[in-house]
């Protein structure tokens, strides 16, 4: 076990040291879709070699390092989510798109990409014992709608969730406010009252806290290798979610982490 305090809101006590009444309750949970529910950078690495694979079978003839470095380029140049990225490396070295390379490589990665494409452990747990407590369940993305919706439905997300907010919903990007109060909105509670969970502490965390949300940090997704991530909580399984939550909502908790270290309260 914890020692006692350890999950205590920081807000319990006001400055004058009056007991403010009881604290807010966790109503609704908001997580970043890619590195914290699913491995997102793992699946594209994946499928952007099978591609590769895929053209060179096709004659495209050239070393699979050279055409790597060729295809981030483009996605440094474009983002990563650009889904023209084969038609423009074909028509950078050919002047046009040659439709056998094109379709061998597009296949490939759709192959790669659904057999990779697969939640964290112990994700879908979290996702139903949270849904079980009668927590509304939201999703904020950086990606394009359809994109996000593909990756949901893949992963046989897409009825999970009370409230989905891409990057086509408001136009901006985390950590920008817009995207957390349209989820917020859609979800109908404060954000006092909710709680949001991400791998990108600069993105994930400071648009969140900005609201006045509480924040966790996918520690278990982290590609930036972040010392710290200024959230409330540290987690290195997402399961650990539910420990937290259960603490702030003043019950016993159901789990209690297994992952090393545990969880981390700022």
């Amino acid at each position: 076990m914890h020692p006692p305090g350890r999950f205590m809101n920081r807000g319990l006590m006001d400055r004058a040291g009056q007991d403010p009444g009881p604290p807010s309750v966790i109503r609704a949970i908001v997580f970043d879709l890619d590195n914290t529910l699913t491995d997102f950078m793992r699946m594209k690495e994946a499928a952007i070699q099978a591609a590769i694979d895929g053209m060179i079978d096709a004659g495209f003839q050239r070393p699979r390092e050279e055409l790597r470095r060729r295809v981030q380029a483009i996605y440094d140049e474009r983002g990563l989510e650009f889904q023209r990225v084969f038609d423009e490396l074909l028509e950078r070295e050919f002047g046009e798109v040659d439709p056998k390379i094109l379709a061998s490589g597009i296949v490939s990665y759709r192959r790669a990409r659904a057999a990779e494409l697969v939640l964290y452990p112990h994700a879908l747990m979290t996702l139903l014992e949270l849904a079980k407590r009668g927590i509304k369940l939201g999703v904020v993305s950086d990606a394009p709608r359809f994109q996000v919706w593909l990756r949901l439905c893949t992963l046989s997300l897409q009825h999970l969730f009370d409230a989905v907010v891409t990057f086509d919903d408001t136009g901006e990007r985390k950590p920008a406010a817009a995207p957390f109060r349209e989820v917020l909105r859609r979800l109908g509670v404060e954000p006092k009252d909710s709680l949001m969970i991400g791998d990108w502490a600069e993105r994930d965390v400071v648009g969140a806290r900005s609201l006045g949300m509480r924040t966790v940090f996918a520690r278990y997704g982290d590609t930036f290798n972040t010392k710290e991530s200024g959230a409330d909580y540290d987690v290195n399984d997402v399961l650990e979610l539910v420990g937290i939550v259960d603490r702030l909502n003043g019950r016993d908790p159901a789990t209690e982490s297994s992952a090393p270290g545990g969880t981390h309260v700022r």
